[in-house]
């Protein structure tokens, strides 16, 4: 296994990010990983390795690198619900800072550089993220509808706003990538969920959005008190067959 710690330029800077794949010198597709809220860090790291050990390439960004290097505050090792709510509210100003433009100017430079990479395949790529981060790999999917072929959320964060550029309005007319959302009980309102799916029906996509039960938000972060051993692996049997049928035709 081959990891690197790299520095991607960008219409604003340089973000930092990290990067693992295969240690056979051959090039293997792409799957661009977007962070949760608590952002680039061991538990994401340890992730992007894993999803490595299955031959792909595995980038996973610094999002708040305008902002300065990751980690961009003294996170502990265990986020527990004692912490979360002071972690969270330092956390926000970061956030709320990463609009809908920065981020789609950062997919364009996030692409771009996978498209120079030798690692990296010819042909899709895949976006997934993590809570905000499946709104990112959306945008960066209904942006890029000619790169991207799959596209997975896990406990998204706000897929269905009431906001004009809510990502689910631009799926219908742009997004042509296969989707997978893994949803901890209380992610999306029945009726968030129905909408959604009208739009993914609408684009004609291939799509599944599936409640994993008992789960609840986060569920995939081993560093959080809501990780879910049980819905943690249920999200590696949905997204590694869906990445090989979209990126390796398997």
């Amino acid at each position: 296994m081959l990891t690197k710690t790299l520095r991607i330029p960008t219409p604003d800077g340089v973000a930092d990010a990290f990067a693992a794949c295969p240690d056979d010198d051959r090039p293997h597709p792409a799957v661009l990983v977007y962070p949760d809220a608590f952002g680039l860090r061991p538990v994401l790291e340890e992730m992007a390795r894993e999803l490595a050990g299955h031959g792909y390439y595995v980038l996973v960004p610094n999002v708040y690198y305008r902002q300065g290097p990751a980690p961009l505050i003294d996170l502990p090792e265990h986020i527990g619900e004692e912490i979360r709510p002071k972690v969270i509210a330092q956390l926000m100003p970061l956030v709320d800072a990463h609009t809908t433009e920065r981020v789609l100017r950062d997919a364009d430079a996030y692409l771009a550089f996978l498209a120079d990479r030798p690692e990296v395949a010819a042909g899709p790529v895949a976006a997934i993220g993590y809570c905000m981060g499946a709104v990112l790999a959306m945008r960066t999917a209904t942006a890029h509808p000619d790169r991207v072929a799959a596209v997975a959320g896990f406990h998204p964060g706000f897929l269905v706003t009431e906001d004009p550029d809510s990502p689910h309005l631009l799926i219908p007319e742009h997004l042509t990538a296969e989707v997978h959302l893994g949803l901890a009980e209380k992610d999306m309102t029945p009726e968030a969920i129905a909408t959604i799916d009208e739009a993914f029906e609408a684009a004609g996509v291939g799509h599944s959005t599936e409640v994993y039960p008992g789960a609840i938000h986060g569920f995939t972060m081993s560093d959080t008190d809501a990780f879910d051993a049980a819905a943690f692996q249920r999200h590696w049997d949905r997204l590694l067959p869906l990445l090989g049928r979209t990126l390796t035709g398997v």
